[in-house]
């Protein structure tokens, strides 16, 4: 474990970090909604073919078909050793359109109409429910656990972590936005982990904030939050390291569906980290400062970060 032998000064630059989120986040939105989101089947609809070609057959060699037909899809393996894929198009395709699709898959790969193991056809209407349903449970998610930062600690902390929350979720639909990257079912999952993560890392610093309250002389806010941060620093840092560390090689290793996951994950994971230091407790003593002052005095916590 390595250690900071000089305390970094996190309030006094709170601007910067301010301005760089920002513009990040204004970066990828706008590169977003100007190009298009690259929403997958399951939030734009389309078709999903499930064939089983008798031996793993190379993603590129499917993807090769699917251009020459002007088709835009996901392709993964499944079944025993691979032998299956799952082809999922962003595009609605009718009867005339899947019948000659299928019809050069099986002149191309030496394969019948038996290999069909399913083809079902997805409404924009279920991706729609989707996007509904995804807003619904990042909102619940953040009133819960504003409801219990507010009882636990006390209403600027939670505000302050909420708004950290908000910009892990928008970093991530940023960064998506920016590399086009396909957004799927896993994205939704992965975003919902990501706040989880993002508000513990967040409540680790808190903690170690109200601790450090009954020791504050007056006008000594800054001060005080300073040395709460760097306190928990190399904590926050480590954990969030050794997470990213273990996630890695199932992005590498895994498959499509498997890496769909896992890179929400990475970039989630280090935006939270970032807010938890930068953003969420800027954003506390701002609000102290706009208040009069921190109210709140707890005991001493005998837990050790």
């Amino acid at each position: 474990m390595f250690s900071i032998n000089r305390e970094l000064s996190f309030i006094k630059n709170r601007k910067i970090f301010y301005i760089i989120s920002i513009t990040l986040i204004i970066i990828g939105l706008s590169v977003g909604f100007i190009r298009g989101f690259n929403f997958g089947i399951d939030f734009t609809g389309g078709t999903m073919f499930q064939i089983d070609m008798g031996q793993e057959v190379p993603v590129a060699d499917i993807n090769k078909v699917l251009k020459a037909n002007n088709i835009t899809a996901d392709v993964v393996h499944a079944g025993e050793q691979n032998q299956e894929v799952i082809i999922k198009t962003v595009q609605a395709m009718d009867t005339a359109a899947r019948e000659k699709l299928l019809n050069n898959i099986y002149a191309e790969f030496d394969i019948t109409e038996k290999a069909v193991l399913s083809v079902e056809q997805f409404g924009p209407s279920v991706g729609d429910m989707l996007k509904e349903n995804a807003v619904k449970a990042v909102a619940i998610a953040s009133i819960g656990m504003l409801i219990y930062i507010i009882v636990r600690f006390e209403w600027k902390f939670g505000v302050a972590a909420i708004c950290s929350v908000v910009h892990d979720v928008l970093m991530l639909i940023a960064f998506y936005g920016l590399f086009h990257i396909p957004i799927n079912n896993p994205f939704i999952a992965a975003v919902l982990t990501v706040v989880g993560y993002s508000i513990n890392d967040t409540i680790v610093v808190f903690d170690r904030i109200r601790e450090n309250l009954g020791l504050m002389k007056k006008n000594q806010t800054e001060e005080l939050i300073d040395r709460s941060i760097n306190q928990t620093l190399v904590r926050s840092i480590m954990t969030s390291l050794t997470t990213i560390v273990a996630i890695i090689p199932l992005f590498v290793l895994g498959g499509e569906t498997i890496r769909q996951f896992t890179l929400p994950l990475i970039v989630g994971i280090t935006a939270g980290t970032a807010s938890s230091i930068l953003i969420a407790s800027p954003i506390y003593y701002q609000l102290v400062q706009a208040t009069g002052g921190p109210k709140y005095k707890a005991k001493k916590s005998k837990s050790k970060v």
